[in-house]
């Protein structure tokens, strides 16, 4: 049976068949890991703003001093334009990995268990707090003049 509202208690299905708990330390287990995929997500969003905010406000550091020309020298390296590309490229794989991850904490609120709920959200803001509360989100809203993008 499918809760349709939150409850509390050790059985619970978690986004495939297969992952159902059925005793406490299995409960503590999946709670546990739920917390830490929660933690991890905002590790990434992390490195993802980071990386961005490199690529963006600093690109000759990214991507490194281009003092020869792919046409002059094609065989020393890549291109200013191939690697621009490459780190737009690193960009949308960080950005679809936090994507999946984010979709994954959502379907695992969805089970409606009030413990993977908090897990979930406990996750998320212990995860802010040692990851992204070091103040680099001011940096990337500096270039925004809305606040809504």
């Amino acid at each position: 049976m499918m809760h349709m509202a939150f409850y509390w208690g050790r059985k619970v299905t978690l986004l495939f068949d297969w992952w159902r708990t059925k005793s406490w330390i299995g409960y503590t287990v999946t709670v546990v890991a739920v917390f830490l995929v929660a933690a991890f997500y905002q590790y990434m969003e992390a490195r993802r703003l980071r990386f961005k905010a490199l690529t963006l406000l600093e690109p000759a550091t990214v991507l490194g001093p281009t003092p020869v020309t792919s046409m002059e020298a094609p065989l020393l390296g890549f291109s200013a334009a191939r690697r621009a590309a490459t780190a737009r490229v690193a960009a949308a794989v960080l950005f679809g990995i936090n994507s999946a991850i984010g979709y994954i904490l959502m379907l695992a609120v969805m089970s409606y268990n009030s413990g993977v709920f908090a897990a979930v959200v406990v996750g998320q803001a212990i995860g802010y707090l040692v990851f992204r509360s070091g103040g680099e989100e001011h940096v990337m809203a500096v270039g925004k003049p809305c606040a809504c993008s």
